[in-house]
Parts: C-alpha cells; sequence; structure tokens
C-alpha cells in the first residue's frame, strides 16, 4: 500500500530543474536535466492511493498513477514500468508532451500543490529504456486478417501497436518521408527528442508492424485500393486543416502558418536538409496563437536567433490561480509558463490583429493591431489603441478545424460531422463498413493522451468488428468527456 503519511511528511512539490537558459538556447536537445532519483521518490511517495483517485478520471488513459507512483517509492521500477505500460503505450511521448489533466484531477490538489504525476510517469519510461526492458512482444500467432492504418500520429501508432500485438498484420501508411506525424515533424526537439520515436518505432517493427512512409493514400493508392487490399481500415489522419486570418496583407510574403515553418526546423536540426527553409535569424517574430504550438514557434525562433519574438493571444491574461467557476478536479485555465516561455520574447494579450503591413515588395514589415475586450461573448475593439509592430516574420499559430478535405475522404466516401470531422458511431465506425477512425480526425483537435486512448480503443472495435469479441482494452465512447477537459 502507499505511505499513509505520504504528503503529511512530504509537503513540498519539487520538479526536474531544467538546463540554464543560456546553454540550451545553443542546441536542440531537451531541455531537462537528468532526474534525481531520490527526488522522485519522495515525490512519488505524496501519491496515497485515495479512496476515490481522481487522477483516474482526470486522464482519459486511465493511468494507474497511484500504484506506479507506489512502486517507484518502493524502488521497484521495472514493476512500474509494468503497470505504467499497461494503460499507455508510448507514455515518454505523454510524460514529455502532456499538459497533465491527472494532475489537476489530484485531490492532494485540493488544498496543495499536486503530486508530480507526469515527472514520476516519464521517469519511469525512460528507467526502463536505459535498463533494457522496452523488449518488443509479438503475438504468438497471427489471425490472418490485415488492418491499414492511415496517419502514424499517437492515435495511429497505438491503434497499429494494439493490432499487432492481437495478431493482425498491420500496415500504417503515412504520406510524409518518415513516420511519426507531428511527432515528427511538428514537436520541437527540445519538448521530445526524436531519438524516443524512433526507440518505439524500432520495437514496433520487431513486433511485425509495417511501416508505409511516402504514401499518400487517395493520391499514391486510392480509397478503394485501400478498401479492397485490407480486411479494416484505421483512419488516424489528425485535423490538420489550419485556422486561417483572413486580413489585409495575408499574400504577403514572410506570413505563414507554423507548420510551414516548424516542420523544416525540425529536419534541420535532426540532421536533414530542408532546401527554401524560411529562419528567424535576425528578424522581428511575430506569433498569433497563445497555445502549444505558439510556445513551439517561440524556442524554435529563439533557436535560429531571432532579433525579438511578440506572442499575441486575443483572448484576456488568464488569472494566476484556479478560477471559481473552474473547480477542483476540472483542468483550469491558468496563466501557464512553458519552457520556451522562460527562454525570451513578449506575450501580448487581449490583442487583435487587423492588418498585415507591406514593404512594398511583397513583404511583410510588420502588423496592425488593436486592443480589444471580451464584452457578451464578442471582442470589441478598444478606441485609441491602435498600433503597429514591426515583423519579418508572422506565423500563424491559431489551431486547427479538423482533417483537410480531399482525395482520400472522397474515396473512401465516409461522411463528415457538422463539425466537419469524420462522423463516426460509439464504435469509431464510419458509415463504410470496415472503416473506422480515432484521434483528432473524429475527435477535432485534442490532447495527445486522447489521441493514444482513442487509439487503444479503436483498436479494440476493430479486433471486435472482425472477430465478434476482442481482448484487448474496451473502447471508450468516442462521446465520452471526463471530468476534466
Amino acid at each position: 500500500m502507499a505511505d499513509p503519511r505520504g504528503f503529511l511528511t512530504t509537503r513540498a512539490r519539487e520538479l526536474q530543474s531544467r538546463r540554464p537558459v543560456p546553454v540550451r538556447l545553443r542546441d536542440w536537445r531537451e531541455v531537462y536535466e537528468p532526474g534525481d532519483d531520490a527526488m522522485l521518490r519522495r515525490q512519488a511517495g505524496r501519491c496515497m492511493n485515495c479512496g476515490i483517485p481522481f487522477c483516474h478520471n482526470g486522464c482519459p488513459l486511465g493511468n494507474l498513477v497511484p500504484e506506479w507512483n507506489d512502486l517507484v517509492r518502493r524502488e521497484d521500477w521495472r514493476q512500474a514500468s509494468e503497470r505504467l505500460h499497461a494503460t499507455n503505450n508510448f507514455p515518454e511521448f505523454t510524460g514529455r508532451l502532456c499538459p497533465a489533466p491527472c494532475e489537476t484531477a489530484c485531490v492532494l490538489g485540493i488544498n496543495q500543490p499536486p503530486v508530480t504525476i507526469k515527472q514520476v510517469e516519464v521517469s519511469i519510461v525512460d528507467r526502463a529504456a536505459a535498463e533494457g526492458w522496452l523488449v518488443p512482444r509479438p503475438p504468438d500467432r497471427l489471425t490472418g486478417r490485415t488492418v491499414a492504418v492511415v496517419g502514424s500520429g499517437p492515435a495511429g501508432l497505438a491503434a497499429a501497436q494494439q493490432l499487432t500485438r492481437a495478431g493482425y498484420t498491420v500496415a500504417v501508411y503515412e504520406r510524409a518521408d518518415r513516420i511519426g506525424g507531428l511527432l515528427r515533424y511538428g514537436i520541437p526537439e527540445f519538448k521530445m527528442e526524436k531519438r524516443h520515436l524512433d526507440r518505439r518505432l524500432a520495437q514496433m517493427e520487431a513486433e511485425g508492424t509495417r511501416f508505409r512512409p511516402g504514401v499518400e493514400i487517395g493520391k499514391d493508392l486510392t480509397g478503394r485500393q485501400l478498401r479492397d487490399r485490407y480486411d479494416a481500415v484505421v483512419l488516424a489522419v489528425g485535423a490538420t486543416a489550419w485556422r486561417d486570418l483572413p486580413v489585409p496583407g495575408r499574400e504577403l510574403e514572410g506570413v505563414l502558418q507554423a507548420m510551414q515553418y516548424l516542420p523544416d526546423a525540425n529536419r534541420v536540426a535532426m540532421g536533414d536538409q530542408a532546401p527554401g527553409q524560411v529562419v528567424a535569424t535576425g528578424k522581428d517574430v511575430v506569433i498569433i496563437g497563445g497555445g502549444d504550438t505558439g510556445a513551439d514557434c517561440l524556442g524554435t525562433a529563439l533557436r535560429q536567433g531571432a532579433r525579438s519574438v511578440t506572442q499575441l493571444e486575443i483572448m484576456p491574461r488568464p488569472p494566476e490561480d484556479r478560477p471559481g467557476g473552474q473547480p477542483w478536479p476540472t483542468y483550469p485555465m491558468i496563466h501557464r509558463v512553458s519552457s520556451a516561455h522562460e527562454e525570451g520574447g513578449e506575450r501580448v494579450y487581449a490583442v487583435s490583429t487587423q492588418a498585415f503591413l507591406g514593404d512594398g515588395e511583397g513583404r511583410v514589415f510588420g502588423l496592425r493591431v488593436v486592443d480589444v475586450e471580451l464584452t457578451d461573448g464578442r471582442f470589441v475593439p478598444v478606441e485609441g489603441s491602435e498600433r503597429e509592430i514591426p515583423a519579418q516574420l508572422v506565423l500563424l499559430a491559431m489551431g486547427f478545424t479538423g482533417p483537410e478535405r480531399g482525395p482520400l475522404v472522397d474515396q473512401l466516401g465516409v461522411d463528415l460531422d457538422t463539425r466537419g470531422t469524420i462522423a463516426r458511431d460509439a464504435t469509431y465506425a464510419t458509415n463504410v463498413p470496415g472503416v473506422f477512425v480515432a484521434g483528432d480526425a473524429g475527435r477535432g483537435q485534442s490532447l495527445i493522451v486522447w489521441a493514444i486512448a482513442e487509439g487503444r480503443s479503436c483498436a479494440a472495435a476493430v479486433d471486435r468488428w472482425l472477430t465478434g469479441s476482442t481482448v484487448l482494452p474496451a473502447p471508450i465512447p468516442p462521446t465520452a468527456r471526463p471530468l476534466v477537459v
């Protein structure tokens, strides 16, 4: 059992230290220092295995948080890894990239800083990797059935690994030149080094999963050919249709979507060539959008040597503490400081872009912005607050609206719902028999932890559809919502 005095004896919340800003800005390595085992055991010991562990509800994966916390406290790292992997295929991804809704749902968090769940999680899987415990787990026998997974982000990879381990012959199709989706080309190295992804892909290949990069379904292989070739198809193509900003000057050179900027930066950081790459070196950079993608652009621009970086957000600055209307265990909208925000740049809230300004030769040189107030659900400009901000590079990081429309959707004949995402029922099935959808493509833009949870659940639904039963974890209905959103 857990330490019955837990957080009574270890009251302070300690976090893994980050490398000094001047040092980490000179490379693309992850920002965190190696963990201290004694500190991790103390922090894991703060978890007292509450009578109702709300961290389970906060996590879409239902991670067995109290169990592996106690195992770390007792230094049984191998068993902790087994319990962690029982519910999560890729804890090295979530431990680095998830915003940790489990922590905001932690019972201790009602009146004290919550348990450092995310930190313990990533330390467990890193220990498992270092000790050689992340071995392939191929199936004992094959079913003789085949499944195609379209998209190699976290949802697609989770579905593929679950189905491969259940005995299916699984092929993962990815239109990019390498497997990984946004994990590969959307997440900067300083947040997750790609060696973690490559190690997991090697495990999956050894288990029998087949990867097909550089193949665009709907173009290189038609939807009809895909359905004819495989017994079932899982669409995990993400929500990659970006939100635009149609204001005067949008066509100017130097105004880019974040996902026109980040992939090439990632390629170069991995040692690849990126002809025609747009870099921030020596430029005034403005990022429009205050979310995680905007922070990724910020850290990338600073490492490229930007002269200045300004991040704009149309919403007011969130409060420092949990608002009264967002009580525990909900995920509160509070002011958060990522590692990139520690490194530099300016964050400006409650401001709206009116126009991009050109230099007469078709290149952007600035923005005209205005302060706004949120009144009755509308953003109202503040009179007399108009001003200009210099910028030779503007990055739009305002989120995504759903999966891209095109040959894939048209050729497969799947329906879309009112939000523009791929419609599905409670078993992840589309209107086309044998075609399923998981992750952001059906859910809309969401968290990595939801993508993995849906990939696992969709795999179970496919298994049940093909065989009439399943030994894989029972599906989470796509309409399910936890207490934490």
